[in-house]
């Protein structure tokens, strides 16, 4: 029998710009950072009706809304995006919901694997549709590369118990010649021209992952009408505006702590720049290739 998704598989989400409600926001502090938003609303928008000719959804609306979580209390909807403050977002979302009484003291675990935020996707579908509709939906972008090299410097320069065995052993068993038994073994080392030619392999031995993956393909901005862009590179500024909009309490404000290896130097263009260097002329091309539509849909500049 035909399942009960398959009616909306054909659905259309509405294409139109909503205009941000800013009844809450108070003062004239915000206008820049208010101008900057709407620079950014309007540019995604125009470059979605340019690019988009609004086909029929490409998958279910309920794969469409995986990445996002849901706070009801006031009733926001946020699109994980990983390496660009979503630790952060996540335990604000968690004192918004009443689960913690500040973000300071939330464990990275907690965060992560506390199952204390509900994602859209649990929901029903006339639910989802509610909330897509109704609340305020945001998603916080960075810099293509800049997010590229930072998830590989968190995941394959540092110990870890999931990334090294499952990528790292694929990664170090198909594209280094001569590996020897050690790094076959325990999957540590990665070198980043490595971790580059996994990326760019249509026939990767392992899948891919939210910490690399585009975020076109993480949030569709093209099919879901984001209210509010955020940036890693303007983050404390435009996570307290966006709260001011929400009417969260007026003493909540964006953590600025590093979530986890807080003594390593922030991932920032210079850093990129020496990573880039590891790689040919063809692999930065494709790299880049790669994350094309972020860099197009965000307006950020190529390297």
């Amino acid at each position: 029998s035909e399942s009960p998704l398959s009616q909306f598989r054909g659905a259309y989400l509405s294409p139109e710009l909503r205009p941000l409600n800013k009844s809450l926001v108070k003062g004239g502090e915000w206008k820049d950072v208010d101008n900057t938003q709407e620079k950014r609303r309007s540019f995604l928008h125009d470059f979605c009706k340019k690019y988009n000719s609004r086909k029929k959804l490409p998958t279910h609306l309920v794969h469409l809304v995986s990445r996002i979580y849901v706070e009801d209390r006031h009733k926001v909807l946020y699109c994980e995006v990983p390496k660009a403050g979503c630790s952060n977002w996540k335990r604000i979302l968690m004192v918004l919901n009443g689960l913690a009484a500040s973000a300071h003291n939330i464990s990275h675990d907690d965060v992560h694997y506390g199952k204390h935020l509900r994602k859209l996707d649990s929901y029903d579908l006339k639910a989802i549709y509610t909330r897509l509709n109704t609340y305020t939906k945001t998603i916080f972008v960075r810099d293509p590369m800049e997010r590229l090299v930072s998830a590989f410097r968190d995941k394959f320069e540092h110990p870890n118990s999931y990334y090294h065995p499952v990528f790292g052993k694929a990664i170090i068993k198909k594209y280094r010649h001569n590996a020897n038994e050690e790094a076959l073994k325990t999957g540590s080392g990665v070198k980043f021209k490595e971790f580059i030619q996994y990326l760019l392999d249509s026939h990767r031995p392992v899948g891919m992952d939210i910490h690399w993956e585009q975020v076109s393909k993480l949030c569709y901005p093209c099919l879901i009408n984001y209210d509010f862009i955020g940036k890693f590179e303007t983050l404390e500024e435009d996570a307290d505006y966006f709260l001011r909009l929400i009417g969260a309490p007026a003493e909540l404000e964006f953590p600025k702590f590093k979530d986890r290896h807080s003594s390593d130097e922030r991932t920032s263009a210079e850093v990129v720049r020496q990573y880039l260097k590891e790689l040919s002329e063809e692999e930065r091309q494709l790299t880049y290739d790669f994350y094309y539509l972020d860099y197009l849909m965000f307006n950020y500049t190529s390297p």
